[in-house]
């Protein structure tokens, strides 16, 4: 089944930029880990692609946790690869001149790490000022100590917390991005695996008049009070703040605080319900970080390599998952019980059985069409299409994917009536160039070719899987294998 379709918007601007994926810096792990990692590289986007993603910027789907009533909204919404996302919509007069918006937006884009909540896009239109980040869909740090529900953060995950975000704004550092505005426990989010991330709306200013605190006055760094300015050891104190947070599991005024510390009440600013959790040495260097941090003279707190010096020891339990200290219960996938050869290769990420399967198939799964490429009459533009798809078919075969790539753009851009095949071709091709999201945006167009057609569905689960989209992966996997079992039926029949 053939169908009319438009060449795919910003494709090839895309595939001209080195692709639509790039790994986050972690600073080690295996290529595993930081395949799963990959985010998109930092684009532009445009308002009608966010206002159809939340949903023309529904209240349902506002997360931000004083609602509507924050001063820049923050949404979930998901693109139309499938992939969540969260906006910010700042208030009208935060940034009235959209190029420095947009400027300032893109060098926050760069800075990526496993410990940020990755900014991978803007948008300025008209009085629109919206960023783009992942999503990270297990709340924040203020719900898991303010506002818990089932079991409160334990001590381990509380050091985690610690240490994962000294790491984040020591790598913010080593970009050469020292002030992070406003740190507090709503700026630190959990991802799906349970880790803790660092906000990277937090290295953008709040406003044009350049404040930068929109907390309690009581919890902000005293040269702030004073001059109105922020400066890098004022993010020491806001971390400091933080400490104060995951000790007490309250939000106490750092001034109370130290009083508490100086009169060795300790105990008293202790959280009570981690009664028996930790050790009284290790809650003791805890409580005098958060001292150090919170001194009145900015010259006399320490600085980061410091924070990851003290914290890093404390560290206990390494090998526990984070979802797992903190009882969060990770979605289990569950796997059609019939899978076609095709299938099981998509799902076992056997990218050679999988390139081997499709060179097998051919163009045999589109008998029946208008015929294999719906070729009109034979006329010169006819055999170049034919010696393209040709030449398309020889660089596939001889696993040449970015020559194949070349060919079967030039290809779609030929055929008024376009090929699944094609499409699911280059889908594999671009995935074996490591340019997942282009390759899942056309096994999307050889799905709206043809429906139900279950190439298309396991080529999107591969690179959702490829994206570490797994969820969404699975329930692709799952599509396929229901459209497999109809074609049998059909054939039985």
């Amino acid at each position: 089944m053939g169908c009319f379709l438009s060449k795919p918007a910003g494709a090839e601007a895309a595939a001209a930029n080195g692709g639509a994926d790039s790994a986050a810096a972690d600073g080690g792990g295996d290529d595993k880990d930081a395949a799963k990692r990959a985010v998109p590289v930092f684009r532009e986007f445009g308002l009608a692609e966010l206002r159809a993603a939340t949903k023309g910027f529904s209240a349902d789907l506002i997360v931000s946790e004083s609602g509507e009533k924050a001063p820049n909204v923050v949404y979930r919404g998901r693109l139309d690869g499938g992939r969540l996302i969260a906006v910010k919509r700042f208030s009208r007069l935060s940034w009235p001149d959209p190029q420095q918006f947009l400027a300032e937006a893109a060098g926050v884009g760069k800075v990526r790490h496993k410990r940020l909540v990755n900014l991978i896009g803007c948008c300025a239109e008209g009085d629109e000022r919206l960023l783009v980040a992942e999503y990270m869909p297990n709340d924040t740090l203020s719900k898991h100590l303010f506002h818990w529900d089932k079991q409160p953060l334990p001590w381990e995950m509380r050091l985690r917390v610690a240490y994962y975000i000294a790491q984040a704004l020591d790598h913010c550092n080593a970009e050469n991005r020292k002030i992070y505005h406003d740190l507090n426990a709503y700026r630190v989010l959990f991802d799906e695996e349970g880790d803790p991330r660092l906000s990277s709306f937090g290295l953008m200013k709040n406003s044009r008049d350049g404040k930068s605190y929109s907390t309690n006055l009581a919890y902000t760094p005293p040269e702030f009070l004073r001059t109105g300015r922020v400066i890098a050891e004022s993010v020491i104190y806001s971390y400091g703040t933080v400490l104060l947070d995951l000790l007490s599991g309250k939000h106490i005024p750092p001034s109370h605080a130290l009083d508490l510390i100086r009169g060795k009440n300790i105990l008293l600013l202790m959280d009570s319900s981690l009664e028996g959790q930790y050790a009284n040495e290790d809650a003791s260097k805890l409580v005098d970080l958060a001292s150090k941090c919170l001194q009145f003279e900015a010259r006399d707190r320490p600085n980061i390599k410091y924070l990851l010096s003290s914290v890093g020891p404390l560290q206990k339990q390494k090998e526990v998952a984070s979802h797992v200290l903190m009882g969060i219960t990770k979605a289990t996938a569950v796997l059609p019980t019939i899978l076609s050869p095709l299938g099981k290769a998509c799902s076992g990420m056997d990218l050679t059985a999988v390139h081997d399967i499709l060179l097998k198939t051919g163009y045999k799964d589109e008998e029946g069409a208008e015929n294999e490429l719906s070729f009109q009459e034979w006329t010169q533009q006819v055999q170049e299409m034919l010696n393209t798809k040709k030449f398309g078919d020889i660089a596939f075969r001889d696993k040449d994917f970015k020559t194949a790539i070349d060919y079967y753009s030039k290809l779609v851009g030929m055929m008024s009536v376009p090929s699944a095949t094609v499409f699911a071709r280059r889908s594999f091709s671009y995935l074996m160039n490591g340019q997942s999201e282009l390759a899942l945006r056309d096994a999307m167009q050889a799905q709206v070719c043809m429906p139900e057609w279950p190439t298309a569905f396991y080529l999107q689960a591969l690179a959702l899987s490829k994206l570490g989209m797994e969820t969404d992966a699975q329930d692709m996997l799952n599509d396929g294998a229901t459209f497999e079992a109809k074609k049998q039926n059909s054939w039985r029949g």
